[in-house]
């Protein structure tokens, strides 16, 4: 299950674990005109751990997912 929401600077995407025992803490997503941060919660530490990628970064995994091993460049579509 995710949601989405719209917030004044970006977007966010929550996507909740329902699989069944353990579950995995939530994972949020935040959309920004310059960067996607990732956040979850880690209950070991007490704290959110957060990584930021850029757009492009971002365009890179989605491509990453439907792709066999392997090094590749996406190139602009002119």
């Amino acid at each position: 299950m995710f949601t989405i929401e719209h917030e004044f600077d970006s977007t966010v995407i929550t996507l909740v674990d329902e699989d069944g025992p353990p579950l995995i803490e939530d994972v949020t997503i935040n959309s920004f005109a310059e960067c996607v941060t990732v956040e979850q919660y880690d209950a070991r530490t007490d704290s959110v751990q957060k990584i930021t990628l850029s757009h492009l970064q971002v365009r890179d995994l989605a491509a990453a997912l439907d792709l066999p091993e392997g090094v590749y460049r996406l190139v602009g579509e002119d």
